[in-house]
């Protein structure tokens, strides 16, 4: 007997016991194989599986080396992907800093401190400002949210949740005018320099729509450089805007411990949504055609904001947000609509957030003009506005049947970096939900802050 036939007849049958051992023990070892490897697929940062993230260090790495980094969408959505979520589990894993919003705070001003200290390699700082600001996808993530949000809400209690948030609104900012002027009169600042350079810009609703506008319209007042008094005016919006971050993320870690305060992202004690979204969204009846056209339809809201805006000078997002509760008051849309925006409201506020955060860090927040805030008494100043128009908007939020910890951080957002604070506070709270309200505060409360200003300024000044 050759070795061969040896073998054959030593190997056993494939019908007999040994060899369905022998068949079950390999099916068995794959089997195994396979589990770890789904185990690590489904271990993940932020939603990245971590397989897939090594490979996208990897290629990021690689155009790095090359000075070369496409700005083409498929290869920023992977930068922004992976160093956002990176920067945003940093910020979750460290023990207190986790419990105050840490994840948005990281990715949020983390890139910027890398990106000013060059840190970060130059070509991704400028692949990153370029598509960040040729895109704009700020706007697409706010047109998502907004819509998404306002049409889960129950019609009538949509429209007393924007009635009543006016009141803790309204006086949470003249309290925090007050206090704030207040504060930095007995600093040392002096009464006008506290008011207008540093109170004002915190509730001027962000950059392009408060600071710009504020530093031009003293220059044309006070007869000054705009680009001296910007200089002034950026650092309290800068930092005002953090501390609204932490504020809302100490807010959310009061809400559950004490979750009588919150209603995790509604305004009132009976509110609740007129649709069953989650329960639809899980049994799969909400089909991609509704979900994509949802998708469409947020983005016509915005755009006819822009016209809007063109004719009658209405911010786009306000506009936007107007549009899209007019169409949930008259029925405008499907409830089949409605539920596919609200699954496309949920895609943004998982999959977006922290990327759109991380190119917001590195292309529009300026590290040095955040430090140029920090002198003792214009940052006493600063959070005692913040914290006055915070704690405001709590007690009297709480006076008019309003959940107290979401009227708060509503208030916060006054106090924020424009839409991208906006974004930020929401994240460190947890409540993307109170979006539209929060574009109330910071446009509507931002334009009518610095439009009185202006007026009284130029009036008495």
């Amino acid at each position: 007997m050759d070795h061969t036939t040896a073998r054959a007849a030593a190997r056993p049958a494939p019908g007999t016991s040994a060899g369905r051992g022998m068949t079950d023990g390999a099916q068995g070892a794959g089997s195994a194989r396979q589990q770890r490897w789904w185990r690590l697929m489904e271990t993940r940062i932020g939603i990245i599986p971590l397989p897939v993230y090594v490979v996208l260090l990897g290629v990021i790495a690689y155009f790095i080396a090359t000075k070369k980094i496409p700005t083409e969408v498929n290869m920023m959505i992977a930068v922004l992907a992976v160093f956002g979520f990176t920067c945003a589990e940093l910020g979750n894993r460290l023990p207190l800093i986790r419990n105050i919003g840490g994840a948005a705070i990281f990715a949020t001003f983390l890139p910027s401190c890398l990106a000013y200290y060059q840190l970060i390699p130059p070509t991704l700082i400028t692949a990153v400002t370029q598509f960040t600001k040729s895109t704009n996808f700020l706007y697409l993530f706010i047109s998502a949210i907004i819509v998404g949000s306002v049409f889960g809400i129950d019609r009538s209690v949509l429209m007393r949740g924007f009635v009543k948030i006016f009141i803790p609104l309204a006086t949470g900012t003249v309290a925090a005018l007050l206090v704030g002027t207040a504060v930095g009169t007995m600093l040392g600042l002096g009464m006008r320099h506290a008011l207008l350079f540093v109170v004002i810009p915190v509730m001027a609703g962000g950059v392009g729509e408060g600071a710009i506008p504020l530093s031009v319209g003293y220059a044309a007042i006070l007869h000054q450089s705009d680009g001296e008094l910007f200089a002034q005016v950026l650092p309290p919006v800068m930092f005002g805007s953090l501390t609204a971050i932490i504020s809302a993320g100490a807010l959310n870690f009061l809400g559950r411990k004490r979750p009588e305060l919150t209603g995790e992202g509604r305004l009132q004690p009976d509110e609740h949504d007129e649709l069953d979204l989650h329960e639809e969204a899980n049994t799969g009846r909400t089909d991609v055609a509704h979900i994509a056209g949802a998708a469409v339809t947020a983005i016509s809201f915005y755009l006819l904001g822009l016209v809007l805006q063109k004719l009658i000078g209405l911010p786009a997002p306000v506009a936007m947000l107007f549009l899209a509760v007019l169409f949930k008051l008259t029925s405008g849309v499907t409830p089949q609509l409605q539920q596919g925006a609200f699954v496309v409201y949920q895609f943004f506020a998982k999959a977006v957030t922290y990327p759109l955060l991380f190119a917001i860090g590195v292309a529009m927040t300026p590290w040095d003009k955040l430090i140029a805030a920090l002198a003792p008494a214009n940052l006493i100043t600063i959070v005692a506005t913040v914290v006055t128009l915070i704690g405001t908007g709590f007690f009297v939020g709480r006076l008019v049947k309003l959940y107290p910890v979401d009227a708060a951080i509503v208030n916060a957002c006054h106090s924020g970096q424009g839409g991208t604070g906006a974004v930020a506070i929401l994240t460190a709270s947890n409540r993307m939900q109170l979006m539209p309200f929060a574009q109330i505060a910071t446009r509507i409360g931002g334009g009518l802050t610095v439009t009185l200003t202006l007026l009284a300024l130029a009036r008495f000044g």
